[in-house]
């Protein structure tokens, strides 16, 4: 929009990664330019540049409070990690004599350049989910007399970088589960499941070894899968929100009855995705990988290995030892030696305090021999062109009275022995 003889107002990064992207992380110094095209003489008050970062959680819901009263219950919370002003033209000065100090941009392009430094913090991943986002900006205001101020914003992408190459992250996630199916006073055969992965860290990119042994002693023809999800919980005014994302998935042959199946390191690759996010207070992004077995007609078996999607891939070294390690208990762990216990659940996938400063250990990209971590920063932002996924909503803390009604209806797992 052409306001007065200010044709154009932009701003321009530096620093751009393989898709054209400005990326930065902690620390990292971001500079810029701000282009000012003008088709006359034009008298400036200011130039300003804002930069901004923020995280925001936003939602709403309904609420009875009688038989013909309902209202909505906004729930809104924003953390704030950056903020910095600078001016690039003009200076303070007296309200009462606006016209002094001003200056002339003449007809022509007229470019300003402007920096700053990134906190030395842990800083939240750009990220952007249904009821919330973490969004960092630079914002360039053009102030003129008598005149309205000619505004324009661009966003940059921040990565708080988590290194998979720890102990903590290359450690195997396993587990074991059984069921037995039953109708009315009937009960069959039971289902077993055991399933395991080489570590608990991935990046975007890479595919996950998936080896599982699965026995079928019931009477149906069931289903081998697994799946990767993502969780994202938003929390506000001490409620929380939580969304499930399916990822990625595959299927292995359907499986008759007393047959079993054995899954020799069967690839799910991951796309791309937002890292985890594990150290914002009102957001966060986790990642788990559910094996399960697809029982028609009844509830399926299954089991939740919890991931961590970092930013800073696996090295050579760690690679080769994890993939003998790994090679090396798989074939006892399949024959059935030694049953490892079972993963915690779906909701337990939250990190403590010292799994989350192991894990979110952040370093210098151009420090690292042997990576390119630009073009992982590339594979990493395109989720953020994805078109928008299909969303499942879960309540983390839910009404108890709404808890006991899906109970009532809910049909039991297990039936009285005959």
């Amino acid at each position: 929009m052409v306001l007065g003889k200010v044709r154009a107002l932009a701003v321009y990064f530096d620093s751009l990664n393989e898709n054209n992207l400005p990326a930065f992380s902690g620390g990292n110094l971001v500079s810029g330019r701000v282009v000012v095209d003008v088709t006359g003489d034009v008298r400036v008050k200011s130039l300003d540049v804002t930069a901004r970062g923020v995280a925001k959680v936003r939602w709403t819901e309904s609420r009875n409070a009688g038989a013909n009263t309902a209202y909505t219950q906004n729930y809104t919370e924003e953390v704030e990690y950056l903020h910095h002003y600078d001016t690039l033209i003009g200076e303070e000065r007296d309200e009462d004599c606006p016209e002094e100090g001003l200056t002339v941009l003449h007809p022509g392009l007229h470019e300003f350049a402007f920096s700053f430094n990134l906190p030395q913090m842990a800083l939240a991943t750009s990220f952007e989910g249904k009821h919330g986002s973490v969004r960092y900006w630079v914002k360039a205001e053009l102030h003129r007399p008598w005149l309205l101020p000619v505004r324009v914003k661009k966003e940059f992408i921040v990565f708080e970088h988590i290194d998979i190459n720890t102990p903590l992250l290359l450690a195997p996630q396993a587990g074991t589960k059984e069921k037995t199916l039953c109708c009315w006073f009937c009960a069959s055969g039971p289902i077993s499941l055991s399933a395991k992965i080489e570590r608990k860290g991935y990046t975007p990119g890479e595919s996950i070894q998936i080896f599982a042994e699965v026995e079928n002693c019931s009477s149906r023809v069931v289903v081998p899968k697994a799946a990767l999800y993502q969780t994202q919980t938003f929390f506000a005014k001490g409620k929380g929100k939580q969304i499930q994302q399916l990822v990625s998935n595959l299927r292995g042959d359907p499986l008759l009855q007393g047959k079993s199946q054995s899954w020799e390191g069967k690839l799910l690759k991951i796309p791309p995705v937002s890292p985890s996010i594990l150290d914002c207070p009102i957001i966060r992004v986790e990642y788990a990988l559910v094996v399960y077995v697809d029982v028609p007609g009844g509830l399926n078996l299954s089991l939740s290995l919890p991931l961590v999607i970092g930013t800073i891939p696996l090295h050579a070294v760690s690679s080769r030892t994890s993939s003998i390690s790994s090679n090396c208990s798989t074939l006892s762990w399949l024959g059935l030696q030694e049953r490892p216990e079972a993963p915690p659940s779906y909701g337990d996938l939250a990190i403590s305090e010292s799994e989350r400063r192991d894990c979110l250990q952040g370093c210098d990209r151009s420090d690292r021999e042997g990576e390119d971590p630009g073009s992982l920063l590339t594979y990493i932002t395109e989720f953020r062109y994805l078109p928008p996924p299909l969303y499942s909503e879960v309540d983390p803390f839910p009404d108890p009275l709404e808890v006991c009604e899906a109970a009532d209806v809910r049909r039991p797992d297990t039936c009285p022995s005959r």
